[in-house]
């Protein structure tokens, strides 16, 4: 089975480096993802992160699409929770008309931050108002098109401008819920498998989708390619998420345990458990990564992965994405890339 390889970043600011320079390294990244013929280059969105730039993904989204011209270029995603349905749409209706043809709507439920950081961004939103996942990403669908239904309080409201063609729409989520709404509204489905890497959730949320839509869904993992499988293994190996869980039930996973903590703190919680996990990230040479990518096509159907590093270092990053990169096609001239090696 053939499948396509696409990138999800999050813009980390490296030991010694500046948002500047993980912004930069981004954009850089993006045009030899271009040149190495990835599919898609998605920019994550976090808030309240110290160590991460990609707080706006939709304004990286724009200066990544002035720089390349062929890849697809998108949200990885956009945290619908905190905004206007209205807004977003016109944000990528106007990305749309910019790019025509490559520009992707990744939208996810999570909040994307911590508690402080949700409150700061929605604090001005009206609680009588206040609505459901579902029921924003069904105004959201409506604003992408004409507008919703007459009997609407909205009714009327049109997002602007009319691109020559929308952005795709593509649900994330890690759950057979999250497959279902994503068909029920005919949106693609991203499984965030590098969040949860279990083998069974991911069997029933991929053929949830599948048997509802008829269609295959997208599959975004942890990946990290090295000259050898064994310093492949030596990367990966510090790699820890700390997932805390709160007596109300919710659970987030974190980097670390002071950011697990932190997160507790910040919802008043004293009640809570945090366990140390080991990431599931796919390791390896150039061969060995194809191999287990390979596998995973057969076995769940995939025809499109979204690869995530857990690197930090810039060069490590961007040696793994060239390793990748090489068993798509042959390597091009390689463009200049900034020293951001400190």
């Amino acid at each position: 089975m053939t499948y396509s390889i696409s990138l999800l970043d999050k813009s980390p600011i490296a030991d010694g480096a500046t948002a500047k320079d993980a912004l930069q390294f981004t954009v850089q990244l993006a045009k030899r993802a271009e040149t190495l013929g990835f599919k898609r280059f998605w920019i994550a969105e976090h808030h309240g992160s110290p160590g991460l730039a990609s707080s706006a993904p939709e304004i990286v989204v724009s200066h990544v699409l002035a720089h390349t011209s062929r890849i697809r270029v998108g949200s990885g995603g956009v945290m619908l929770q905190h905004y206007s349905p209205f807004k977003v749409a016109e944000t990528f209706k106007v990305l749309a008309a910019l790019g025509p043809g490559r520009v992707d709507l990744g939208v996810g439920k999570a909040p994307g931050g911590l508690p402080f950081t949700t409150r700061a961004l929605q604090w001005r939103h009206d609680k009588a108002n206040r609505a459901d996942f579902e029921t924003q990403l069904a105004l959201l669908n409506a604003f992408l098109d004409w507008g919703v239904d007459e009997e609407h309080p909205l009714a009327g409201a049109i997002a602007l401008p009319i691109p020559p063609e929308s952005a795709e729409r593509i649900l994330l989520g890690g759950s057979p819920d999250s497959a279902a709404l994503a068909a029920r509204h005919g949106w693609q489905f991203c499984y965030a498998g590098h969040f949860n890497g279990d083998e069974a959730n991911i069997e029933r949320s991929l053929q949830t989708y599948r048997d509802a839509t008829g269609r295959a869904p997208l599959l975004a993992l942890y990946a990290v390619a090295a000259p050898t499988d064994e310093e492949a293994r030596q990367l990966v190996g510090p790699l820890r998420i700390f997932r805390l869980q709160l007596a109300t039930g919710q659970c987030v996973n974190l980097g670390t345990a002071e950011a697990a903590t932190e997160f507790a703190r910040q919802t008043g919680a004293s009640d809570y458990r945090i366990d140390e996990r080991r990431p599931h990230v796919i390791k390896g040479s150039a061969d060995e990564v194809r191999r287990q990518l390979d596998a995973l096509s057969e076995r769940y159907g995939i025809e499109e992965f979204v690869i995530d590093s857990p690197l930090q270092s810039y060069p490590e990053r961007l040696r793994s994405v060239e390793l990748l990169g090489s068993t798509i096609a042959p390597v091009r001239a390689r463009p200049s890339l900034p020293n951001l090696t400190n």
